[in-house]
């Protein structure tokens, strides 16, 4: 009998964390942390903060935990708060902005490791922005 791999545990705190102007970045899981299928972002916005217009290599989805926000997505906005999920699609240029006058605390879900960011023209994006 196969024994199965252990799991491995991290705090959160303990993770690297981008500041760039309005937002902080911290990525929870992906490739660096052993994940070979899956990546989870944790990201705050200060009020008025918007991500740049970007698209990813696969779905996302978006889990917004406080604060009120709208994604620019295809011509097109939606506006989501807290205790909302947004669905995202592959390879479409979407924006995501912090529209409330608090925080905004949002986790980013994507069925791969690592996730490809592109800009508006297709160019890849390192991150954090």
């Amino acid at each position: 009998m196969t024994t199965p791999p252990d799991a491995t545990v991290f705090s959160h705190a303990a993770l690297p964390l981008a500041e760039l102007p309005g937002i902080a970045h911290r990525t929870l899981a992906g490739r660096e942390h052993g994940s070979t299928q899956l990546s989870i972002w944790r990201q705050t916005l200060a009020p008025g903060a918007a991500t740049p217009p970007h698209s990813h290599d696969t779905e996302e989805v978006v889990l917004c935990h406080t604060g009120r926000g709208e994604v620019h997505l295809a011509g097109r906005v939606h506006p989501f708060g807290a205790e909302t999920s947004v669905l995202l699609p592959r390879d479409v240029p979407h924006q995501i902005f912090n529209v409330g006058d608090e925080p905004m605390e949002i986790t980013g879900v994507f069925p791969a490791a690592p996730v490809g960011v592109f800009d508006l023209e297709r160019r890849p994006m390192p991150l954090p922005w």
